[in-house]
């Protein structure tokens, strides 16, 4: 009898154990969740509209142009024009991109944190649309980021309505095959990604403000 309460307790004190260690490894995460929940989304630190001083139109949008292509790719532009009487808004559409992962540091249209990491969990796309005003002698500049989320009809690696494969030797011809893999149904708008605009108008307006040896010395 006093062995089997031994052996009882010893089994209890092997669950607690388990359970305190899987707690522990999940702390991290649970931690960062909570954090996400709790916290209010921080202020803009650039306005966005952001009005640029009065600089000449074509170096303007060279600047702008410049930028925006460190993260995407340009679909279509139409030049800013504030010069010689003639007003003209300027507008940048860029392709749709998907989502830079955590094993892709040398790109830019994922921020650090959690746009990266759900964009490594989850197929995101973005695409930004750029509009440039003239403001009196200067400018205003608008940036939208929007930000989509695949819809599959399941998941990747689903066994849903997946021949089985033979691996007794039998020999299973598979050249016209059906191509089962998940299907494309859609894409599902997650809103804007406000930190991608805010670090693409900064980027903008460091390069129109700062002189280059300014800014590279900033950016080091």
């Amino acid at each position: 009898m006093r062995r089997e309460n031994s052996i009882k307790v010893r089994r209890r004190w092997i669950i607690i154990s388990a359970m305190t260690t899987m707690l522990g490894s999940l702390a991290p995460g649970c931690g960062q969740l909570k954090h996400r929940l709790s916290t209010k989304v921080p202020d803009s630190f650039v306005p966005n509209p952001l009005e640029l001083p009065a600089v000449g139109d074509q170096f303007l949008w060279s600047q702008v142009v410049d930028a925006v292509d460190d993260y995407f790719r340009i679909a279509r532009e139409q030049p800013v024009q504030n010069s010689n009487g003639l007003l003209l808004d300027g507008r940048i559409e860029t392709s749709y991109r998907i989502g830079a992962s955590l094993l892709e540091p040398w790109r830019k249209d994922s921020t650090a944190g959690f746009e990266r990491l759900q964009s490594t969990l989850q197929s995101i796309r973005r695409r930004a649309v750029i509009t440039v005003r003239p403001y009196g002698a200067g400018y205003t500049i608008e940036v939208i980021v929007q930000k989509d989320l695949e819809d599959t009809d399941r998941s990747q690696y689903s066994t849903e309505s997946i021949a089985a494969k033979r691996h007794d030797g039998t020999i299973v011809r598979t050249e016209d095959a059906y191509d089962d893999s998940p299907q494309t149904l859609g894409w599902i708008p997650l809103g804007r990604d406000t930190s991608l605009e805010q670090v693409i108008l900064r980027d903008i307006f460091g390069r129109i403000t700062q002189a280059d040896s300014n800014r590279l010395l900033h950016s080091k």
